[in-house]
């Protein structure tokens, strides 16, 4: 697929992530130096070892990192075993992440592409993760039935997404600094693509009952949903999301689910 022939957000979404890329190396240079069991996920960098997000055993499983930007988790798994492949929309991003693969030893496929095409074969691995990739800036009516074609049967499905209330409370400013308020100022019926009038970029959320219908047309069980709640004290870098806003509603929904066999 040529670039022209792209969905209008993944050309858009990519323009802004080369642009925005250079502001996430920080953190894609801490999240790799990560060992086993130190792994932390999200805004909240909340503990895997209170999360239990991963796998108990990877140890020569195929994983799939969709959306991968600096390609951290995609170390997280290698470390723990896995034979990962991470994909992403944003060439800038990916730059970095071969950066790291370098500086860390740790040497596995990185594809330039969007994560609603995979260009693998049906049934190529065991394990599919995104967080903030493309769980947001992709459709997921195209990267859900993408991620069940690239599972095979029995295969995990983990996906770190905004909150819903806060993609319900974010305000559409021209100024792209407003934190999310403590109103509704988006409908809920029908939330599926959201546009930002600060930038030019995409990205998707859906109401909890199109999720579950989504996920089981396309022969998953959903086995949880985790809703995030940062720490007593805890402190991001993320400037829409408030501590109280956060403490008091969720900000960051994990979804676990598992393609039927």
């Amino acid at each position: 697929m040529t670039t022209k022939e792209l969905p209008d957000y993944v050309r858009r979404n990519r323009t802004e992530w080369d642009v925005w890329a250079a502001d996430y190396v920080a953190n894609g240079e801490l999240s790799w130096r990560l060992k086993p069991g130190q792994e932390k996920w999200g805004i909240w960098d909340i503990p895997e070892s209170i999360l239990h997000l991963l796998p108990d055993d990877l140890a020569g499983k195929g994983t799939i990192e969709l959306g991968c930007g600096t390609g951290y988790i995609s170390a997280w798994l290698a470390r723990r075993g896995a034979k990962p492949v991470g994909i992403d929309n944003s060439a800038v991003q990916l730059a970095t992440a071969r950066r790291l693969q370098l500086e860390h030893g740790l040497d596995f496929p990185l594809l330039f592409g969007n994560a609603e095409t995979v260009p693998y074969p049906d049934a190529s691995f065991d394990f599919a993760v995104s967080e903030y990739g493309a769980s947001i800036w992709a459709d997921p009516y195209r990267w859900v039935p993408e991620a069940s074609r690239l599972l095979r049967s029995g295969g995990g499905l983990l996906f770190l997404v905004n909150g819903l209330l806060l993609s319900l409370c974010s305000p559409n400013e021209d100024d792209p600094d407003v934190p999310a308020a403590n109103v509704l100022l988006r409908p809920y019926f029908g939330i599926h693509r959201l546009e930002w009038k600060s930038d030019r970029s995409v990205n998707f959320n859906l109401g909890y009952g199109n999720w579950i219908r989504l996920l089981h047309a396309n022969v998953f069980e959903v086995e949880d949903l985790i809703e995030l709640q940062p720490a007593e004290g805890a402190t991001t870098g993320n400037k829409y999301v408030p501590y109280d806003w956060a403490r008091n509603w969720p900000s960051e929904e994990v979804w676990k689910a598992r393609k039927r066999g």
